[in-house]
């Protein structure tokens, strides 16, 4: 590859570092607001399908990415991107702890007691639920790329789905019990919201397949790479 091409796939490669670190962040900040989507009338424990975290919507776009770099670049380059989005997470914690800690003046129209209720009570649960996805990345890369060297780099499809379904799995259950653990949420709701969020995540990862397949697509066609052929970038 001459050194133009090596310089277009650097700056794709921090391109979809950014927006895979910007999802992460955002996701852990707004985890404690709940919606509803009600596309079938179906109860499961008491909860309608789907009754889940806004945190869950930026996600699945976490581990398209990952796949995405997996892929193209390799296995250390997306755990590269993993470890990077932790320490930008933990950083934007330590800025929230900070402005938790300042007083908010009498005309502010943030109160402090606002602030803390959407930020500062929840600090441990954010902390552990990072440290819980920063598990889940690592199990979807690893997954991945054994599905890739067990199909010499054939069936996206199967490794795109397999690895998110079950890092997904992992993830949701560790986030709900902390969310029920720390008193955000009641436990009788433990069931309903781990199913509803898996099943919301693993149709996300079905609709996000074809987004994965043109990805590569557009890849091997620029760079004119192989099947099963990765873009080093040293």
């Amino acid at each position: 590859m001459i050194l133009k091409d090596k310089l277009a796939a650097q700056r794709i490669y921090i391109l979809l570092g950014a927006l895979f670190i910007t999802s992460l962040v955002v996701s852990n900040l707004i985890f404690q607001k709940f919606f509803y989507w009600y596309p079938f009338n179906v109860e499961i424990f008491g909860s309608k399908l789907f009754e889940i975290s806004v945190g869950i919507l930026p996600y699945p776009i976490t581990f398209l990415i990952t796949d995405l770099i997996s892929e193209i670049y390799g296995k250390k380059r997306a755990n590269d991107v993993v470890v990077t989005g932790i320490f930008a997470s933990l950083f934007s914690l330590l800025i929230i702890l900070v402005a938790d800690r300042v007083p908010a003046t009498s005309w502010s129209y943030v109160k402090d007691d606002m602030f803390k209720t959407v930020f500062g009570n929840s600090m441990i649960a954010v902390f552990a639920s990072m440290l819980t996805y920063l598990f889940a990345q690592f199990v979807d890369i690893q997954i991945y790329h054994f599905w890739k060297r067990l199909t010499k780099g054939k069936h996206l499809w199967l490794r795109n789905n397999f690895s998110t379904w079950f890092s997904q799995f992992v993830d949701t259950f560790t986030i709900v019990t902390l969310l029920c653990a720390f008193g955000i949420i009641d436990w009788s709701n433990f069931k309903g919201l781990l199913i509803s969020g898996f099943l919301f995540k693993v149709f996300v990862a079905v609709c996000d397949t074809p987004f994965l397949y043109l990805g590569v697509y557009l890849f091997r066609k620029r760079f004119n790479l192989k099947v099963n052929e990765e873009i080093d970038l040293l």
